[in-house]
Formats: structure tokens, C-alpha cells, sequence
């Protein structure tokens, strides 16, 4: 049995982590991570989110890179902070990390992100605590079984250095040196990075629009709602 946990975890569940060589501290830190974050965690499912999800706030791009990593794209302009907090917006992220670390070749790969940041405010970045900074450092270390391999940022503003400036000391220098920052001439730079023909047209390449992207992956995410509540009573029921 594991301590607060309830009865022995399913084989889908450790298989999550199975491609980690430190497989007892990352299941000690997931528990963890539930456990302390319910405003995150205890709710998995997609229809709690729906509406930002429908909003094209994010998608995963059908293709993977020339390293065989994911990438994952997060529209922030498309979250308005008056209807979803920060905790729910980053909830799309734990949902997406829960279905694909069920793939073998994402668990081998890792993921990759690019974070749009066109249209962010002062209102997103007033939600933004060091709480919720070092638990976003958390998943992205040592709480997931997922590689994080580069984070991408683009149109982020001036006053977004703050808030980076925030989350930053919470990071490894790994994860340090896997972040860039593009700015609004990204267009080019992502290409140096990324395959043009898996990136949307809006983000210079020559795949499906960003539109499509979004709503292919909320639809799988929506489908994927028995699966995701299982998962949350897995820890909390």
C-alpha cells in the first residue's frame, strides 16, 4: 500500500514512470504534488476547463520534432484571468502532461513548449504568486515523469520580466538553459528550433493553422474525460 494514497497504483499508473532511473523519489514528489495542490490536482477533468479550453487556449501539434519530443503550444492572450485563475489555467497543463506521458516516445523524448504571449497583462500577471511559481518549478523538475527539452517564449513584454524574474530562481539550471526568449520577431528563430512544416502558418511554418491545432487536441482532451476523473480520484477519492 502507499502511504495516503489508497490501494496499489494501476499498471497504467506506474507506467508513467518507467522510462525514470529515480522512479521512488518521482512517485514520492507526485503524491506530493496532488496531495498539496487540490486546487490543481483534485480535478482533472477537461469540463471543469472547458470553456478556456474551447477558447483555443492550447494545443499539441499533430507532428513531433526532428527529435521525436512533443510540442505543446499555450495561447496566453486566449485566457482571460476574470473567468479562469492561474490554478485552473495551469490545470490544462497537467492534464495534457497526464495523457501524453502515456506514450512511450514522449517518456523517451520528452516535450518541448512555446508560450505566445501576446496580450498578456497586468491582470494575468497579477495572479502570478511565488506559490504557484514554485509549484510550476516543481512539474517541471522533479513531479512528473515528463523531459522537459526547451521552452520557447514569444511576444512576451516588458513587464513579463517580473514575473519570469519570479520563477526563475525555482528553476534548475538545466531548465535555465533549455528557455528562450524570442520576442515579436519570431517567425525566423522558431525555425531554427522547430521543422516548418510541423509549425502553424501564424508561428511561421507551414502546418495545420493554430485554430486547427487547438481544437484537434481539445477534442481529444474532452474525450479523454473518464480517463482524466479516474485519475483524480486515484489520489483524491
Amino acid at each position: 500500500m502507499c502511504v495516503g494514497v489508497g490501494p496499489w497504483p494501476r499498471v497504467t499508473f506506474l507506467l508513467k514512470f518507467s522510462a525514470s532511473s529515480f522512479l521512488f523519489n518521482l512517485l514520492i514528489n507526485y503524491h506530493k504534488l496532488r496531495q498539496e495542490c487540490p486546487e490543481i490536482t483534485a480535478d482533472l477533468r477537461p469540463s471543469s476547463i472547458s470553456g478556456l479550453l474551447q477558447n483555443n487556449y492550447h494545443g499539441v501539434l499533430r507532428s513531433r520534432d526532428d527529435a521525436g519530443s512533443r510540442v505543446l503550444i499555450y495561447r496566453i492572450g486566449q485566457w482571460n484571468p476574470k473567468e479562469f485563475t492561474a490554478y485552473e489555467v495551469f490545470r490544462v497543463s497537467l492534464i495534457t502532461s497526464e495523457l501524453i506521458v502515456q506514450e512511450w516516445e514522449t517518456q523517451r523524448n520528452g516535450l518541448k513548449a512555446i508560450f505566445d504571449l501576446q496580450d498578456w497583462c497586468f491582470a494575468h500577471a497579477l495572479q502570478i504568486n511565488p506559490s504557484l511559481a514554485k509549484k510550476i518549478s516543481s512539474v517541471l523538475t522533479d513531479s512528473f515523469p515528463l523531459k522537459v527539452r526547451g521552452i520557447h517564449l514569444i511576444n512576451e513584454p516588458i513587464f513579463f520580466r517580473p514575473v519570469f524574474a519570479m520563477i526563475r530562481p525555482f528553476l534548475p539550471d538545466k531548465i535555465k538553459q533549455r528557455i528562450h526568449m524570442h520576442g515579436s520577431s519570431y517567425a525566423q528563430s522558431l525555425c531554427d528550433y522547430f521543422p516548418k512544416a510541423i509549425l502553424p502558418p501564424e508561428y511561421g511554418g507551414t502546418g495545420p493553422s493554430i485554430d486547427e491545432v487547438c481544437q484537434d487536441w481539445t477534442e481529444y482532451i474532452m474525450q479523454s474525460e473518464d480517463y482524466l476523473y479516474s485519475e483524480s480520484i486515484f489520489v483524491f477519492g
